[in-house]
């Protein structure tokens, strides 16, 4: 029986609220800019809620011995920001996850192919096979971006099983060609809007998030 995409959307009223203030066009960078810190923030507390390794432990409060558990620090934890527009998000991912590492990969977007291409790679040569990976990715309309990062990851050792992809706002092409061939990844996202325009451009959307982000 072939594999299922798992695709979260968490009915946290925080992250529809900022995804709310993210998607108004008359949000100032500013503000626009907290919405996608937070975003990043609730939906990798979401994606990690079942996914980090514990161990037991013992430790003396001031007046006795009580049992309680702590991440394991021997599994390693990776963010992969796509530039630019995962920078936005990242801040509130790392503060959930401070010790966590950061390999960032930039990738923009031909506007008439809509085809993606790398121009900065910051990934490891060779990932450790136990690495935790925690893809940050804002938009996802025609797939073009994350099918490059998926790949990449893939050919250097990660284990696709162990990414999750932190999003704001996905839509169905881009869903659909993760499912094909890579359908043991997560995704969490803010929300599923239905329709990509003919210029790769999710409807209603929010705009363009890492011009709005950087104010360019």
């Amino acid at each position: 029986m072939a594999s299922q995409l798992r695709i979260y959307v968490p009915p946290h009223p925080l992250i529809r609220h900022w995804l709310t203030i993210a998607r108004e066009q008359h949000t100032p960078v500013p503000l626009f800019r907290t919405a996608m810190q937070e975003m990043g923030k609730w939906l990798t507390y979401e994606a990690v809620r079942e996914l980090l390794p514990v161990q037991a432990v013992n430790v003396e409060t001031p007046l006795a011995t009580a049992a309680g558990q702590v991440i394991d620090q021997e599994i390693p934890i990776a963010f992969v920001p796509i530039l630019r527009a995962g920078l936005a998000m990242l801040e509130g991912c790392q503060s959930v996850l401070p010790a966590a590492h950061v390999f960032h990969l930039g990738l923009v977007r031909n506007e008439e192919t809509l085809q993606a291409s790398c121009y900065l790679d910051r990934l490891p040569h060779q990932f450790d096979p136990q690495m935790l990976i925690l893809i940050v990715e804002p938009m996802m309309a025609t797939g073009g971006s994350i099918m490059t990062t998926l790949q990449l990851l893939s050919d250097r050792g990660a284990d696709l099983g162990k990414i999750r992809i932190i999003n704001a706002l996905c839509a169905p092409p881009a869903l659909q060609l993760i499912n094909q061939k890579f359908p043991t990844v997560q995704i969490y996202s803010a929300c599923i809007d239905e329709v990509v325009n003919e210029k790769g451009w999710i409807v209603p959307g929010l705009g363009d998030a890492g011009d709005r982000s950087f104010g360019t």
